[in-house]
């Protein structure tokens, strides 16, 4: 199983995202989990690597299980674990360009038609406009096809 992590930096109304170049589809800055390593250091190295910039006080909000499914939807080819972080900052000069894309800075309300996975909308929407925090599992074709989502939310004191 694959463990990741992404981190979406909201300010001003806007989100910081990344447009990846082999799809053009827009994901928050993230990546693989090193051995050992938290889930928050990994959310927040794979920030700074990607973007040039530190982001202040980041916190879970999601975490999710993606299954990548053959083309028919009945075999299971890969799995995924990812852990989605929120800022409302950041510090630092951000780069323009890196090896993984292009950061773009977008209205919130974007996040609704920027092409992007299914899943990484859901999840997204959920970080910037909803309270605590989200848990879902997500079936997907190896073309980014969704075949199902499954979602579920907590907040504390509930």
């Amino acid at each position: 199983m694959q463990k990741i992590a992404n981190l979406l930096v909201v300010k001003d109304g806007q989100v910081l995202l990344l447009k990846k170049p082999r799809r053009g589809w827009y994901v928050a800055p993230g990546g693989k989990i090193d051995e050992g390593e938290s889930v928050y250091e990994a959310a927040t190295r794979e920030f700074i690597e990607e973007t040039g910039a530190k982001p202040i006080h980041p916190h879970l909000k999601g975490v999710y299980t993606m299954m990548m499914m053959d083309d028919d939807g009945k075999q299971l080819q890969n799995e995924w674990l990812l852990f989605t972080f929120i800022a409302r900052d950041y510090s630092g000069d951000l780069l323009e360009t890196t090896t993984e894309g292009e950061l773009e800075w977008h209205p919130i309300e974007s996040l609704h038609t920027l092409p992007m996975a299914e899943g990484d909308r859901s999840n997204l929407l959920f970080a910037v406009h909803q309270a605590g925090m989200q848990y879902g599992t997500f079936y997907y074709t190896e073309q980014f096809r969704l075949l199902q989502e499954s979602l579920q939310q907590s907040t504390e004191g509930e």
